[in-house]
C-alpha cells in the first residue's frame, strides 16, 4: 500500500445526484490541472466522466470508469481519497508531485471505482425512498406497507388518523380534506407514526428491561439522521421514532441495544454478550438495520 494514503468515507444523507455511469476500456491516463487553472477551461479539458464530481478540476481513468474529480492541496502529511455524496475529494501536500498522486489513484482504483458505486447506490435508494404526501401515498409501519387515504368524514377523536386492518390492504385513514396540503399530511402521518412508536417503545422496553436485570427510567423520542438510540446512566433512553418504520425484530434489536448499556457503557465483547443473552441474531438484525434505507421525509 502506499504509505501516503489515507481513506474516509461518507455516505450519509447525500444532496446531489451523480450522472450515470459510463463503461470504458480499463487504462491508466490521467489528465489534469491545478486548481488555480480558470475553470472556464476545464469542460475543454476533462471529457464526460462515469463519476463527476461538481468541482472537479481533475479526471483520470481509474479500473473501469472515468472518474472527475476534486483536487485540493493544503497544510497535510498525506494524500486523502475522501468518497462522499457529490464524488470523490483527492486531497494532498503541497510537496507531492502530480506523478505520486497519479500512482496513488492508479493504486487503489479499484477501491475508489467501488465506493463511488456503492454510494450512487445509495442515492438512488434514498430518492425512490422519497415519500409524496398525497392521498394515496405509501409508507412502512412495522416493516408492512400502509396506504394512507384522506378522509374528512371522520375526525377519529383525539388522535387524527386510525389504521384499518380489516380492508384488502392495510389503510390508514387520515382526518383532513382532499385539498390537504402535502405538508399537512405529512405533518399528521407523522403524528400518528410517532404515537405508535412511543406506546410500543415503552411496551418493549418494559418486556427487556426485566430479562436484563436492568431499569429504565425516561424515554425521549428522537429524530436523529444517523442514530437510532443511545442510552444514560441515570435510565435515561433515546429511541428514534423512525424505527417505527422496521419489522418488529429490528425495534426490538435496538431496544435490548439500549438496555445493555445501562449495564456496560461501552461496545466490548461483554456488551455484546449481554445483548446476545436476550437477542441470539442480533448480528443479522443488526445488519439488516444498516441495509436497509427507511423512507426520507424531506
Amino acid at each position: 500500500m502506499h504509505p501516503l494514503l489515507r481513506f474516509t468515507l461518507d455516505l450519509f444523507e447525500p444532496n446531489e445526484p451523480l450522472a450515470p455511469v459510463q463503461r470504458v476500456q480499463p487504462a491508466i491516463e490521467v489528465i489534469a490541472r491545478e486548481p488555480h487553472c480558470p475553470p472556464d477551461r476545464l469542460d475543454k479539458v476533462i471529457a464526460p466522466a462515469a463519476f463527476r464530481h461538481p468541482r472537479a478540476n481533475r479526471e483520470a481513468r481509474l479500473f473501469d470508469a472515468v472518474v472527475a474529480y476534486e483536487f485540493k492541496r493544503g497544510k497535510r502529511r498525506t494524500i486523502g481519497f475522501s468518497v462522499g455524496p457529490d464524488g470523490l475529494v483527492v486531497s494532498a501536500p503541497k510537496w507531492v508531485p502530480l506523478h505520486e498522486v497519479d500512482a496513488a489513484l492508479q493504486e487503489k482504483s479499484k477501491w475508489i471505482v467501488r465506493k463511488l458505486g456503492e454510494t450512487r447506490e445509495r442515492h438512488q435508494r434514498l430518492v425512490s425512498n422519497r415519500i409524496e404526501w398525497r392521498n394515496g401515498t405509501q409508507i412502512l409501519f412495522l416493516g408492512q406497507s400502509v396506504t394512507v387515504v384522506l378522509d374528512p368524514r371522520h375526525g377519529f377523536g383525539a388522535v387524527g388518523a386510525e389504521l384499518q386492518t380489516h380492508l384488502p390492504e392495510l389503510t390508514l385513514l387520515v382526518a383532513l380534506p382532499h385539498a390537504a396540503t402535502p405538508e399537512q399530511i405529512r405533518d399528521a402521518v407523522q403524528a400518528w407514526l410517532m404515537r405508535q412508536a412511543k406506546r410500543l417503545f415503552i411496551e418493549r422496553l418494559d418486556h427487556f428491561a426485566p430479562q436484563l436485570q436492568v431499569k429504565w427510567h425516561k424515554l425521549s423520542l428522537s429524530n436523529a439522521a444517523t442514530r437510532w438510540g443511545s442510552a444514560r446512566t441515570d435510565g435515561s433512553i433515546r429511541l428514534n421514532w423512525r424505527l417505527i418504520h422496521y419489522r418488529e425484530a429490528i425495534i426490538d434489536y435496538v431496544v435490548a441495544h439500549e438496555l445493555s448499556h445501562l449495564r456496560v457503557m461501552d461496545h466490548s465483547p461483554r456488551f455484546w454478550d449481554t445483548v446476545r443473552s436476550v437477542m441470539p441474531d442480533y448480528a443479522e438484525l443488526r445488519g439488516q438495520l444498516k441495509d436497509d434505507t427507511v423512507p426520507r421525509w424531506t
